[in-house]
C-alpha cells in the first residue's frame, strides 16, 4: 500500500510539473519580440494609410461550421478560434488556417488479417470523426485526416489480432466499441473526437466457406434426424396405449374398422375393401 501511495503521488508530481512547464512554454510562445511588434505596427500603419482597399483583404469570413486559427508572424494569436462570421486579419503579417468542424466519414480498405486462431480474413470498416479543438489539429499534426485513416487501420489490425473467428463473427459491436476506445484516445492529441466505428463486412476464403457450409449442414441433419426419432418413439407409445384400450372393447376395433372404410372411401372412390374377421382366418392359420 505504501509503495502504491508513493507511486501514485509521483505520477501526480509529474503531471502538475508538466503541466507547468506547457503552461510556461505557451505564456513564452505568445511574445512575438520587438522586432515582431515593430512589423505589426508597420502592418497597422499601411493599413490605415490604404484603408479602403485593404478593407477587402482584411476582413474575412468563416460559415457556421467553420472555425478560423490565426497565425502572426508564424505564431498562434490566440488559445481559442476565431468565428464563425466576420474577424479581422493584418494582410502583411497574418496568416489564418480554416477547419472543418463537420463529422467526417471514411472507409477502412480491406485488411487482410490473421484472428488468433490463425485464420486469415479480410475486414473492412467505416469511421466517423470530426474535430472538437480546431488549435490541435492544425499545430499537433500536418494532416489530421489523413494520420486518422492511417491510424484507423493500424488499429483495425491490432484489434482483431488479439480476436478468434467466432469472437469476430458474434461480437462486431464489442469490436466495434474497442476501436473507438484506442482511435479517441491515440487522436485526442490532435483534437479529433472518434463518434462511431463500424465493421462492414468480414470476407472468408471460399474453403473455409465450404467448411463451415457443410458443418452447418451435418449439424441440422443430425438435429433432423434426433427429432424423427423422438417423434417415433412418441407414436410407437401412442400406438401401444391406443391398441391397449381396444383390447378392452372388441366393439371399439369394429368401429375403428369402419372409421378406416370411411376415410379411404373419401380418398379413393374406386378402391373396394371387404373387412374380413381375423376369427375366420385363424382357423385356415392352425390347419
Amino acid at each position: 500500500m505504501t509503495s502504491t501511495t508513493s507511486s501514485t503521488a509521483e505520477m501526480v508530481t509529474q503531471g502538475k510539473l508538466q503541466i507547468a512547464v506547457e503552461n510556461v512554454e505557451d505564456k513564452n510562445s505568445g511574445g512575438l519580440g520587438c522586432f515582431g511588434w515593430l512589423l505589426v505596427l508597420i502592418s497597422l500603419l499601411f493599413v490605415t494609410a490604404t484603408f479602403p482597399i485593404t478593407l477587402f483583404m482584411c476582413v474575412k469570413i468563416v460559415k457556421e461550421y467553420e472555425r478560423a486559427v490565426i497565425f502572426r508572424l508564424g505564431r498562434i494569436t490566440d488559445r481559442k478560434p476565431k468565428g464563425p462570421g466576420l474577424f479581422f486579419v493584418l494582410p502583411c503579417t497574418d496568416t489564418f488556417v480554416k477547419v472543418d468542424l463537420r463529422t467526417v466519414s471514411f472507409d477502412i480498405p480491406p485488411q487482410e488479417i490473421l484472428t488468433r486462431d490463425s485464420v486469415t480474413v479480410s475486414v473492412d470498416g467505416v469511421v466517423y470523426f470530426r474535430i472538437h479543438c480546431p488549435i490541435s489539429s492544425v499545430a499537433n499534426v500536418s494532416n489530421a485526416h489523413s494520420s486518422t485513416q492511417r491510424l484507423a487501420q493500424t488499429t483495425l489490425r491490432n484489434v482483431l489480432g488479439t480476436k478468434n473467428l467466432a469472437e469476430l463473427l458474434s461480437d462486431r459491436e464489442g469490436i466495434s466499441l474497442s476501436m473507438q476506445g484506442s482511435l479517441d484516445d491515440a487522436t485526442d492529441a490532435w483534437g479529433i473526437k472518434v463518434e462511431r466505428v463500424e465493421i462492414k463486412d468480414v470476407k472468408l476464403p471460399q474453403q473455409l466457406q465450404r467448411a463451415m457450409a457443410a458443418e452447418a449442414e451435418a449439424s441440422r441433419e443430425a438435429r433432423a434426424k434426433i427429432i424423427s426419432a423422438e417423434g417415433e418413439m412418441n407414436a410407437s407409445r401412442a400406438l401401444k396405449e391406443a391398441s391397449l384400450i381396444i383390447a378392452e372393447s372388441p366393439s371399439g376395433l369394429q368401429l375403428r374398422y369402419l372409421q378406416t372404410l370411411n376415410t379411404i372411401a373419401a380418398e379413393r372412390n374406386s378402391t373396394i375393401i371387404f373387412p374380413v374377421p381375423i376369427d375366420m382366418l385363424q382357423n385356415f392359420m392352425k390347419k
